[in-house]
């Protein structure tokens, strides 16, 4: 099969390499799509360490491994393959825990199917494992205001649309170039807002508290940063209460001592579906490390996703398709790398591979 291989200096190399064989409980899926995220040329770089680095997968089942039942050869599906592991997405074939595979309605493409994997399942653990926020099937009936940083980001968007399944309003909404996009995903109805960062801290910190106060003086106590820039160390720290507040952060390379002194502080780490809980150094700024059954929580909200692109409320997030599918690689990397991308995500079809 053809595998991409990204490699330190986010060049790209396509090789021809053997089929995986599904293990127990896994899936092995033909690429139709993968989605790119920006920690593909970080997993990469950071490590320097070349590899095949995509995990979003949107395919066919090709086959399954021992202990599968829910899934069976020609099913469309998406899936969260685990990171830094071998049979990646940027490929023909690539393989997925059954527990990260969700089925696809027939009314969503691949494309738009190649959004939802890991950026959806981030929200979800950073809005229900790591921050314990009501789940989208319980809806809260008590006011409880969220800030989401980094909303026109795939993961804050994804968030936006399950908080507001789990009626967690109003939504503080931080964005900046890509606040068209969330413009059309919160609802100003039951009091979301959005502030842009590019108007600097004290404006945003003093549309925050007016958006609280307009809603009856409320406090904040949530917080999901998927950013972990633009100054938002410093507005959560100064917005988020700090009797009983929590921030849970995406972004596990930065240093988080100084929301740590007032809130609980968490990573929100998608890992933690496959793995357990990211391995945190105490220097960092991190003071809670929520523990759970992670492949439980996986296969409940993997299979809510499909549910949720079922009946409609689920939508997924804008894209563009890469010309030349995996040759196109070296360049989203360095976009991606470059922050060059705002409120869509880049797509990867691999049927327009060219091979020399």
């Amino acid at each position: 099969m053809l595998e991409a291989i990204v490699q330190t200096s986010l060049e790209v190399e396509i090789i021809q390499s053997p089929v995986p064989t599904p293990k127990k409980g896994e899936v092995l899926i033909r690429v139709i799509c993968s989605g790119c995220n920006p920690k593909d040329w970080k997993a990469v770089v950071y490590t320097d360490t070349a590899m095949n680095s995509g995990d979003d997968i949107a395919g066919i089942v090709e086959s399954v491994g021992p202990d599968v039942s829910a899934f069976k050869k020609g099913d469309r599906v998406a899936a969260f393959h685990p990171m830094g592991t071998s049979g990646g997405s940027y490929a023909e074939f690539a393989i997925a825990p059954a527990v990260t595979t969700f089925h696809l309605p027939a009314k969503v493409s691949f494309e738009e199917a190649s959004t939802v994997p890991l950026p959806a399942l981030t929200a979800v653990v950073g809005l229900y494992h790591s921050l314990g926020l009501p789940p989208p099937w319980a809806p809260t009936t008590t006011v409880t205001p969220l800030l989401i940083y980094g909303a026109s980001t795939t993961v804050g968007a994804y968030a936006i649309k399950l908080a507001s399944r789990s009626n967690l309003h109003p939504i503080i909404a931080v964005a900046g170039a890509g606040r068209g996009l969330v413009e059309g995903i919160i609802d100003p109805s039951k009091g979301d807002v959005i502030v842009d960062h590019r108007e600097g801290h004290d404006a945003m910190v003093k549309k925050i508290r007016q958006a609280l106060s307009d809603q009856g003086n409320l406090s904040i106590a949530h917080a999901l940063d998927c950013v972990s820039g633009h100054g938002s160390l410093e507005v959560i720290s100064e917005v988020v209460t700090p009797k009983g507040g929590a921030a849970t952060f995406v972004l596990h390379e930065k240093d988080y001592n100084k929301p740590s002194k007032t809130l609980r502080t968490s990573i929100t780490f998608a890992g933690y579906l496959h793995t357990g809980p990211f391995p945190v150094k105490p220097e960092q700024g991190i003071n809670y490390i929520p523990d759970g059954r992670g492949q439980d929580f996986a296969f409940v909200y993997s299979n809510y996703l499909s549910k949720g692109l079922e009946d409609g409320w689920l939508k997924t997030h804008p894209y563009k398709v890469v010309p030349g599918g995996l040759n196109g690689l070296p360049g989203v990397m360095k976009s991606l790398r470059d922050n060059n991308v705002s409120a869509f995500r880049y797509v990867i079809r691999i049927e327009d591979t060219k091979v020399n």
